[in-house]
């Protein structure tokens, strides 16, 4: 699927339900955001500073608060900073109102990777290529960015947003396991094939007492957002897609079926009740030794090798890497929180700065070397980390987003990503639970689909 080809429009639905459609409810109510401010309200003076205020995620939102915002106003002492954390279920809907208020309370949201498309097309978004050009540092570089979580931002030839928190899901693996079950270090080139026949060896009893008490694999089994990444991830590796060239539904082949499949599969090595595995249990798992492979969001990585709190692994136990190869190559599947301006905001200006800043090769290092957020610059992960356990991070994270780039591995682009997202979430997962066979699963999910989108 190319990159023109996520773009395409499709015709809007009377009956869609949901966010999508009170946006579109809102929008036609209020006649659309009002222009940002001409002059751009400035950045303030000693004597008068400007108030911005962004909502963020409930996950990372007070960590920027309490170490970031101090670090940016370093730089910019003027510019107050509040931000706001919001639950994930509630930030979309919540951006979508403040997005369409004539007195709105928010400068800046920070969108998850499907959200983009619809805000944007929506007219909520402050375009910043363009738009907001003469805010812009010279030295700011957007050709830096690596192309994966840069597009994430990006919708209808527009960049509306800036990678602040980037992610991949990638593959954790526990080499003492590996090496009590006699299989080599899994590599890039590591297919899965190889991985499935290596599966039963990975079921093993490490202690010697007779039973079982490590297995191969877990990830994300339970109805959620969090689990269609997965098979998609394998289905891109084989070359299949998700939507061809005009926004038709094209996963359900008998690539879409075997990438599911392997879904389905791995939980007949995992431990009992994985099939209830949301983001928490497998990595829980993952850190008490119970599983071999984890595959996850890169993220996960520190609160599972790392931090002595809450794991037993040590970053020299644990490895990480792309997800295995299919016919076409690796796997990886792109996660991106990215910063946006709200058009109606009164300081765009002040608001541009400080996603600016944050996305920044300054401080895009800081957060990663101060927080352990993961870059999207190349420059940046092309440099040696403060933190010695970021550098095996830092080039898979480099390797992933190579290979997201030239598979398009992420999740639909379209303004119904969200409400597309859900389908696969609740067909998908009827194959995993045994309701449905995987090729029933996407056919139900390709029928539901084409009649949301009207194909």
């Amino acid at each position: 699927m190319s990159h023109h080809s996520q773009t395409q429009r499709f015709p809007r639905r009377s009956t869609l339900t949901g966010i999508a459609g009170i946006g579109a409810l809102l929008l036609s109510a209020c006649g659309g955001p009002a222009p940002s401010t001409q002059d751009g309200g400035g950045l303030g003076t000693a004597e008068e500073h400007v108030q911005i205020t962004m909502m963020s995620n409930d996950a990372f939102a007070q960590t920027w608060q309490d170490q970031l915002v101090p670090e940016f106003n370093k730089k910019y002492p003027y510019i107050d900073v509040t931000i706001d954390s919001t639950p994930y279920d509630s930030l979309l809907a919540k951006g979508l109102l403040n997005g369409t208020s004539p007195d709105p309370d928010y400068d800046l949201i920070t969108l998850d990777d499907p959200w983009t498309p619809q805000l944007a097309d929506s007219g909520l978004l402050l375009e910043l290529k363009d738009d907001a050009a003469e805010w812009t540092e010279d030295d700011y570089d957007w050709d830096d960015f690596n192309t994966a979580p840069l597009a994430a931002g990006e919708w209808d030839d527009g960049q509306y947003g800036v990678p602040l928190r980037s992610n991949l899901l990638l593959m954790l693996y526990n080499k003492d396991l590996y090496q009590k079950a006699g299989l080599p270090e899994p590599t890039a080139n590591l297919t899965w094939e190889e991985y499935m026949s290596q599966a039963p060896k990975l079921v093993q009893d490490t202690d010697g007492d007779g039973s079982v008490d490590s297995w191969a694999a877990g990830l994300t089994w339970a109805r959620g957002v969090l689990s269609p990444p997965f098979w998609q991830t394998v289905l891109n590796s084989n070359g299949g897609e998700l939507f061809n060239e005009d926004m038709t539904p094209s996963f359900n082949t008998p690539e879409g079926e075997q990438a599911l499949q392997t879904q389905v599969d791995l939980l007949k090595y995992a431990p009992s009740g994985a099939s209830t595995y949301n983001y928490t249990e497998p990595l829980d798992a993952f850190r008490q030794g119970k599983v071999a492979t984890l595959f996850t969001w890169g993220s996960a990585y520190r609160s599972a090798a790392v931090d002595p709190e809450v794991t037993t692994l040590t970053p020299e136990r644990v490895g990480i890497q792309t997800m295995p190869a299919g016919s076409e190559g690796p796997g990886a599947h792109r996660g991106i929180w990215s910063g946006a301006v709200f058009k109606n905001s009164d300081n765009p200006e002040a608001a541009w700065t400080f996603l600016q800043w944050m996305s920044s090769k300054e401080g895009e290092l800081w957060a990663s070397n101060n927080l352990g957020s993961f870059p999207a610059r190349k420059s940046t992960l092309s440099t040696e980390p403060e933190e010695e356990w970021l550098a095996p991070v830092f080039a898979a994270t480099q390797d992933g987003f190579d290979v997201a780039a030239s598979g398009e591995m992420w999740r639909p682009r379209a303004v119904d990503s969200n409400a597309i997202q859900e389908i696969l979430a609740n067909e998908t997962s009827a194959a995993v639970q045994g309701d449905k066979s995987a090729g029933e699963a996407l056919e139900k999910a390709d029928e539901q689909i084409r009649d949301l989108l009207g194909k």
